[in-house]
């Protein structure tokens, strides 16, 4: 496995464990949306048995999982899915637009929390793992490069 897949993989598996650690918000209930940073409102309406944030959780957890395959199969181990550059750099590109909530976060006052600094790191280290693993195995990321490997084997 070269250097780019192996970020990839990384990458991969940043966005599966972000997907479950979703997950257990949903089964943990507000003291996990507390803990994670979710806001008062999104603990207290899961104390209250509301629907909202399980479904809002779901939905990131589905989306992460999804961003994970796409990494897992940049990294080739998976199946090749559809659309795997352009949609590669656009994962990397929300994960870094995310990261880079760092920058306000460390200005403003009124930004600045413990969560919102963590997160941020967090969030621009999966980022960088998607873009620099993107960027080392892009020639292998082409669908022309991948049916011409396997026709030569």
């Amino acid at each position: 496995m070269q250097d780019g897949q192996k970020l990839l993989a990384i990458a991969g598996l940043l966005s599966a464990a972000a997907a479950l650690l979703h997950i257990g918000c949903i089964i943990g209930g507000g003291d996990w949306y507390r803990f994670f940073g979710a806001g008062e409102e999104m603990a207290r309406a899961a104390e209250a048995g509301l629907w909202k944030p399980a479904m809002i959780t779901a939905a990131i957890s589905m989306i992460l999982f999804i961003w994970a395959a796409y990494g897992f199969s940049g990294a080739g181990q998976i199946g090749r899915l559809p659309l795997l550059r352009t949609a590669l750099i656009v994962i990397a590109a929300i994960y870094l637009l995310r990261g880079l909530f760092i920058i306000p976060a460390l200005i403003l006052p009124q930004l600045r929390s413990p969560f919102n600094i963590w997160s941020s790191l967090i969030v621009l280290g999966y980022g960088l793992a998607y873009t620099v693993g993107t960027w080392r195995a892009w020639p292998r990321l082409s669908a022309n490069a991948r049916k011409s490997k396997e026709l030569v084997i």
